[in-house]
């Protein structure tokens, strides 16, 4: 009887072998297309040359690691791998254990979870906005030049410079005639927009010499009318423009153009003045920081990919909170323990092989990191901020054209990621078993 049983429960359709496998063909078939076929391909590819007709050996290994690109792709996922993980890692853990008490916990974790959603190409677009140096278009350098502008005063000029007869200094626009009191000075400007003169401005007059005092004008000399270096009655004066006068290089006295632009020296001694324009009058204004430069496109890009990366640890770290006992916290806490003591030495302890997961696998996602740096990086620095992944790729289908050598790096970038993927999957079958 139960010899029966047993062979009609062997024989149930769950039970079969024969139709597990005939489910599990399609899948298989996949898997061998689209995994196992490229891999075995492109470890064979790379022992032969570009062609693909001459046997090399290890002549692409060779070649891949002695081009100076691929050193810097190299060390670029070094740090990749040292800060990525880590950043996301830990910025996981304290948002999932900060959130895990509000009542809105589940709509913030949605709210950082949604970069998920979007395809990393999208987001390397998205980011590439953020970050672009015009303040007009970068949300990150606009708000630089806000804050900035609020602690700064802008120059009133930006740009602006003096015609000749001027020696240009650290500390500003040095006229090259000496004056003396009774003595008109012209400083005529050029390479500022008539348009963004202020509205206030006046047409500026002739200096009259004064008895005593350095008189002068400071106006935007662009009419051609009077001729360079002369007043057109068009032309309008400059408000706000900082004059020193010296005397043996020191300062003996400041003043500001008028609505007209004249200025007055007045109560001078005798002898001989030099009249300079100092450089806050013309300093450019502020446009934040080149952001996607070689010295931050690296940071910028890994800062990029943490946002879109830490909605990910949050979901799987707070699974894990959510099934530490309870009661193992609350003894703690009875105990005498603080919170902080309770994070310490209880939460991280029994999340640490959830955490070790969700390190391992953000460290199999960044070795294979392409799309942010491909995006982000414009094509004048991409060189600083290459990796591995998007060396293959530039090398087997960009200029290079070398298939070979791109498979060597192919097969160096599966061998780097290879004992994360194995330790992952060996922690699953323990955790299954």
């Amino acid at each position: 009887m139960t010899h029966a049983l047993a062979r009609r429960g062997a024989a149930e359709p769950g039970r079969s072998p024969g139709k597990a496998a005939l489910f599990l063909l399609p899948a298989l078939l996949l898997l061998g297309a689209l995994v196992v076929y490229p891999l075995v391909y492109s470890l064979f590819r790379s022992f032969f040359d570009a062609s693909g007709d001459e046997f090399v050996g290890v002549g692409n290994y060779v070649e891949a690691f002695t081009d100076p690109r691929t050193l810097v792709a190299f060390r670029n996922n070094v740090v990749w791998v040292v800060v990525a993980p880590a950043a996301v890692t830990c910025l996981g853990l304290i948002f999932a254990v900060l959130t895990e008490r509000i009542r809105w916990a589940t709509a913030f974790r949605l709210i950082l979870f949604m970069p998920m959603a979007i395809s990393l190409f999208a987001s390397g677009i998205i980011f590439r906005l953020v970050y672009e140096e015009d303040p007009g278009r970068g949300v990150v350098n606009a708000a630089l030049v806000g804050v900035h502008d609020v602690f700064s005063s802008p120059s009133p000029y930006p740009g602006a410079r003096p015609r000749e007869g001027f020696e240009a200094t650290e500390e500003g626009y040095l006229c090259t005639a000496t004056v003396s009191p009774g003595d008109a000075v012209l400083l005529p400007l050029v390479g500022y927009s008539p348009q963004e003169v202020p509205a206030d401005a006046r047409p500026v007059p002739q200096p009259k010499p004064g008895v005593g005092e350095v008189r002068g004008a400071v106006w935007l000399d662009v009419s051609a009318g009077g001729g360079p270096g002369r007043i057109d009655p068009a032309e309008r004066g400059l408000p706000g423009v900082e004059v020193e006068v010296l005397r043996a290089g020191a300062v003996v006295a400041t003043t500001m153009t008028g609505g007209d632009g004249r200025f007055t020296f007045a109560d001078l001694a005798p002898g001989e003045y030099s009249v300079r324009l100092p450089p806050d009058n013309f300093t450019l204004p502020f446009r934040g920081l080149t952001w996607l430069g070689p010295a931050l496109v690296t940071p910028v890009i890994i800062s990029s990919w943490i946002w879109i990366m830490t909605g990910f640890a949050i979901t799987f770290i707070a699974a894990g909170l959510s099934a530490i006992p309870r009661d193992a916290l609350e003894a703690a806490r009875v105990d005498g323990a603080t919170e902080w003591q309770v994070f310490k030495r209880v939460t991280v302890p029994l999340l640490a092989p959830v955490l070790l997961t969700v390190f391992v696998t953000l460290v199999i996602n960044v070795l294979k990191i392409f799309e942010l740096v491909f995006v982000i990086a414009p094509g004048s620095v991409q060189e600083e901020a290459n990796v591995l992944a998007l060396q293959m790729w530039q090398v087997s289908f960009g200029a290079g054209g070398d298939q070979g050598v791109g498979s060597a790096l192919a097969i160096t970038l599966f061998l780097l990621v290879a004992p994360a993927m194995l330790y992952n999957i060996r922690k699953f079958r323990r955790e299954r078993s």
